[in-house]
This record gives structure tokens, C-alpha cells and sequence, in this order.
């Protein structure tokens, strides 16, 4: 599945903000489905249950958890969204705000697979180790990728050398 909104858009022309405000509603639509698939509770129950875990303070700590999984490009995006000049304040906020960014950022991208891994850990349903074991980080493949296609240059250019 890409986006529910297939537009294209222009992810480096989106602020931080803006993305944040995408990200918000991917990630609170997340937890109330996975809410929802748990347990069938009055509305009110699930109500409470959503907001303890869309919560700044909560998200900051989720937060936290998926740094080690994250690429470069994708701490790039959180750490924009941190730093982004919001109305409110405090630590917990901004790096609510980062998560928010990046569930945005991705979410806009059609990287729902990466979403669905990160919010697994975000929320506790996998551990950080467990993910690494099962996939390692998308940093990890990307660089892995780039290394084999390193090696498979210079193998061709030998091979090549070697023909003539």
C-alpha cells in the first residue's frame, strides 16, 4: 500500500511542521487500529488508551527507542522536526514533534513497511535488538548494498582486464 492521498509532493519543499502535522495523524490513526485490533472496549476506554500513547511525553520516549534504527537521512528528518520553532515548549515536545516529522516524511514517501517496523518498536511490540536481528537497519542495508555494488564494479573491471 503507497499513501491513501496519491498526489505526488515535493517532500523537500514540506516543513518540518508540516510534516509533523501529516505525521501526527498517521501515527495516532496506527495506535487507535492497533487499539482496536486488541481489544474491543466502550469508546471512552480506547479514548484514554490512544491519548496515553500519542502523548509527548510518550512519543518521546518511543523516540528514543528507534534512534539506533534509524538512517541517516531519516535522523536527519527527526532532528529537523525537534528543531523546528513550535509554540510549545519543553524537551518531550520536540522530540514528539522529530517522531512526528518522520512518520510524516514517510508516510508522504509510500515507505508504510519502514513505518510499520518503526511503530512495532515505538510502541513495544518489538524490541530494538529484535529488530536489528531481523533485518538489521535500513542504514545498515543501504550501506551493504552500496558495498556490494562497490565489489561487483571492481570484479567486472578485473574480469574485464583479464579478457583482453
Amino acid at each position: 500500500m503507497d499513501r491513501l492521498y496519491p498526489i505526488d509532493v515535493d517532500l523537500k519543499t514540506l516543513s518540518p511542521l508540516t510534516l509533523a502535522f501529516v505525521g501526527d495523524g498517521v501515527y495516532e490513526l496506527m495506535v487507535r487500529e492497533r487499539l482496536a485490533s486488541t481489544a474491543n472496549r466502550p469508546a471512552g476506554a480506547l479514548h484514554h488508551a490512544a491519548v496515553a500513547q500519542v502523548r509527548a511525553e510518550a512519543q518521546a520516549e518511543a523516540i528514543k527507542r528507534l534512534t539506533p534504527l534509524l538512517t541517516e537521512k531519516e535522523l536527519a528528518v527527526f532532528k529537523r522536526g525537534r528543531n523546528a520553532h513550535t509554540v510549545r515548549s519543553g524537551d518531550d515536545y520536540h522530540r514528539a514533534t522529530g517522531l512526528e516529522a518522520l512518520f510524516g516524511y514517510l508516510y508522504l514517501n509510500g515507505e508504510i513497511d519502514r513505518i510499520r517496523r518503526l511503530f512495532s518498536v515505538a510502541v513495544g511490540d518489538t524490541t530494538v535488538d529484535d529488530a536489528i536481528a531481523c533485518g538489521g537497519t535500513q542504514h545498515e542495508e543501504e550501506t551493504t548494498q552500496k558495498e556490494q555494488a562497490a565489489k561487483k564494479g571492481e570484479t567486472a573491471g578485473t574480469d574485464q582486464g583479464s579478457a583482453d
